[in-house]
């Protein structure tokens, strides 16, 4: 029975692919994550960006990087994503 629920849940995870906007927080980065919709009138695809918090354990990701990010139970009021993979990293020019 347990194994069903398990399995269903990391079914219903759904991965997004985003862009680090900023790493300033302890464990916490924020993503933007960019989608294209169909005017409804027009027909012009229209560019919207959702910007979610996510729990970044290790503090690995930096600004501009490529990121997936997944669902997870809350962790405090506004976090509620977690970071699975850096899928491109930036290189700092400093």
């Amino acid at each position: 029975m347990t194994d069903q629920v398990s399995k269903q849940q990391e079914r219903s995870r759904r991965p997004l692919v985003g862009k680090v906007v900023s790493n300033k927080m302890d464990k916490t980065v924020s993503v933007s994550i960019e989608r294209k919709i169909k005017h409804p009138i027009y027909g012009k695809y229209i560019r919207r960006t959702t910007k979610l918090l996510a729990h970044d354990d290790a503090n690995r990701c930096n600004e501009g990087d490529q990121v997936t990010i997944s669902e997870c139970p809350p962790i405090s009021k506004n976090k509620s994503w977690k970071v699975v993979d850096i899928l491109e990293a930036t290189t700092d020019s400093k």
